[in-house]
């Protein structure tokens, strides 16, 4: 039997077992239909092949696809017709009653927890201010749980699995996402064209990884310099993280920073001489903006209006109760909330072991592949309603209610054969630790070096800390190196003046 993992041997615990995948090799070119994408072969992603310094020195010949451990990988070839003939018919049946219960059950959960901790840690109750500063702390981040978990249910509004009522649907969604100032019906469209171009670097409207050439202009060089950059310190990357964490959901929100930013495409004229960024008019509120078409518009403007009434009813409170307690009872929750989001989805995207595609190598299902499942534990699975656990097959069939979403998992194994990626490597704490692993891992992607054809624009993720693949040596012209040359003069010159 074959085994489904993403991670080098002797540091991935199966979650799930697949049977023996599928041996053909690809050989039918991309195609930009769901319906049409092609049979896929194993990859050596599996636990059998990963992970250690042979692996990698097998594969120092040029011209084969190689994943960032430095495994070989061969492009997926199945459809989207055997995935779904796979999935057994009541895994699409979706429950209104049964969603509006999870609804409750969230709702019921953030009521009590505010109400006991505004009940039971007063000074009169717990006389130690440390005491009561340590369960405040503990009371945002259960919120944050629970907040999250509240916005995974309207996430399911929004894919139309909540409920066979479309009304329903839009209505819960539009209500649970607003009071957590998401943009419902903005964030809907947006998010509907991720899961349409997913894995595809010229259009995915969500996560869209740097290339070398991006890597390289952000970090001051060029993009042939890459493969001899040293490494990048712990701290720095941990910094980063931070910042990622904290502010990566609203400054997405607000200038699409993860996002592709070829919006000259956009078929209305909406993206002319605009651009991701700060006031770039590329934002999830401004009803212009090249995310969005002219019919839109009303949509925009609604969920502007339901993050009004939810920035009204803060006010309110703040001049009520005093901003003091405005911060530990919503923003700091709020926070929690935004911190897990970005984790889950950078998470779902971010692994060594993952391809992405240049327009003319991609396809429905080969983007939806590009996904990989993970283990949060009690947390994932219950209070986050499996996001985490099950968001290959969500790629897939995303009209799937979570509750069935761990058995139609388990039915498209079989056709994926190896390519169905999950890393459960120590649970829950694995899971936390796969953030900082990613970001040392992932730094940009490009293709494998000597790769021609079809097979160049697949690419990979690449670092420079020395971690997997090697980054490709790349050719260099000349002049390029003359001015390499002279940058590293002119820098070594302002460091001797200033000594």
């Amino acid at each position: 039997m074959s085994s489904a993992t993403a991670t080098p041997r002797g540091l991935a615990l199966q979650r799930t077992t697949t049977t023996d995948s599928m041996t053909s090799s690809s050989t039918t070119p991309a195609s930009g239909s769901p319906m049409d994408s092609p049979r896929q072969s194993a990859s050596s992603t599996s636990l059998s092949s990963m992970g250690s310094t042979d692996v990698l020195d097998a594969y120092t010949s040029k011209g084969k696809m190689i994943d960032g451990y430095g495994n070989e990988f061969k492009i997926p070839d199945y459809t989207i017709k055997q995935i779904r003939d796979a999935i057994p018919a009541h895994c699409l049946e979706r429950s209104g009653a049964r969603g509006l219960a999870y609804v409750a059950r969230d709702i019921i959960s953030l009521g009590t927890t505010f109400f006991l901790f505004n009940r039971f840690v007063t000074p009169e109750v717990i006389p130690s201010t440390p005491v009561r500063a340590v369960l405040w702390a503990l009371y945002t981040f259960i919120q944050g749980l629970f907040g999250t978990g509240l916005w995974v249910l309207a996430h399911e509004c929004g894919h139309q699995s909540f409920s066979p009522s479309k009304k329903l649907n839009d209505t819960v969604g539009w209500i649970c996402h607003s009071a957590l100032l998401v943009p419902y019906f903005s964030w809907k469209i947006s998010h509907g064209k991720h899961h349409k171009a997913t894995g595809n670097v010229a259009r995915d409207m969500v996560h869209t990884p740097k290339t070398r050439e991006v890597y390289a202009s952000r970090v001051g060089r060029f993009a042939h310099e890459l493969h001899e950059l040293t490494e990048e310190t712990p701290i720095a990357t941990f910094l980063h993280l931070i910042v990622q964490q904290i502010g990566g959901w609203v400054v997405y929100l607000f200038t699409n920073v993860t996002g592709h930013d070829n919006h000259e495409r956009q078929p209305e004229g909406r993206g002319v001489g605009k651009s991701n960024g700060w006031f770039g008019g590329v934002n999830h509120f401004n009803p212009s903006s090249p995310l969005y078409e002219a019919k839109d518009v009303k949509l925009i403007l609604l969920s502007d209006l339901g993050l009004a009434i939810t920035l009204s009813v803060l006010t309110l409170l703040g001049r009520t109760y005093g901003m003091a307690n405005l911060t530990v009872w919503y923003i700091f929750p709020y926070l929690w909330v935004n911190h897990w989001l970005v984790a889950i989805t950078f998470l779902q995207h971010t692994d060594p072991s993952l391809p992405h595609y240049e327009p003319e190598s991609w396809n429905f299902a080969r983007g939806a592949a590009a996904t990989i499942d993970r283990e949060f534990g009690f947390i994932g699975r219950h209070l986050l309603h499996g996001i985490v656990e099950t968001h290959v097959l969500h790629h897939y069939v995303s009209t799937i209610p979570f509750y069935h979403a761990d058995e139609a998992t388990e039915a498209i194994k079989p056709v994926m054969g190896e390519h169905y990626r999950s890393d459960t490597t120590n649970g829950s704490l694995g899971f936390i630790a796969s953030m900082y692993k990613c970001a040392r891992w992932c730094n940009w992607v490009e293709p494998s070096e000597g790769t021609v054809g079809e097979e160049k624009g697949v690419l990979f993720y690449r670092n420079r800390n020395g971690l997997g693949a090697k980054p490709a040596a790349l050719e260099v012209s000349r002049e390029k190196k003359m001015q390499s040359m002279q940058n590293d003069r002119a820098a070594f010159t302002t460091g001797t003046d200033s000594e």
